[in-house]
């Protein structure tokens, strides 16, 4: 399964929409290899399993910057409805509603995808961390140069001023 399915072909599936990654019918419908029109209509039949944290339907608007974003879902190309976003939850649950082997085996692919794209969140935030430190200690150190700088050029633009003769003026000198 893991060489039918690239999990990076899955991870180029997964959409942040509403603050959730998603998955869409189409592309689902694709990996399970059945039609939309046939995945939509499982989804229907069981709707009870599917409560609005695990699948919702995109707004036109959502499904317009969908298309500008992603340069996919050409118009004409693909269903006149709006299509169906599943959570990471609905993704589990459609293993429930499509029964067939396929459906199984792409479930675990999936998750596992899910899986490793928590993990990279989770070591973008540890480097994030770890820079800020890092920008703190530089802002701070450039804090510290700077005065030593200002320091330096103080030290010498008094060194540049003549300095007043010291002892006798005579006539001549003045």
């Amino acid at each position: 399964m893991n060489e039918m399915i690239p999990i990076e072909r899955i991870e180029n599936r997964i959409y942040l929409i509403r603050g959730q990654k998603v998955m869409l019918d189409r592309d689902l419908a694709g990996l399970y290899e059945v039609t939309t029109f046939n995945l939509n209509k499982a989804v229907k039949r069981n709707i009870k399993r599917f409560p609005t944290d695990f699948m919702f339907q995109l707004t036109r608007i959502e499904y317009n910057a969908l298309r500008f974003q992603t340069g996919i879902l050409e118009k004409g190309k693909h269903s006149k409805y709006l299509p169906f976003a599943f959570t990471e939850n609905g993704i589990a649950m459609l293993s429930s509603v499509l029964r067939s082997e396929r459906a199984i085996e792409v479930n675990i692919q999936i998750m596992r995808a899910f899986t490793r794209l928590r993990q990279i969140v989770v070591k973008n935030k540890d480097l994030s961390y770890l820079f800020k430190e890092l920008k703190h200690k530089v802002d701070r150190h450039d804090a510290e140069i700077g005065l030593i700088i200002k320091a330096i050029e103080k030290m010498i633009s008094l060194e540049a001023k003549p300095k007043p003769k010291m002892g006798f003026i005579t006539k001549e000198e003045i």
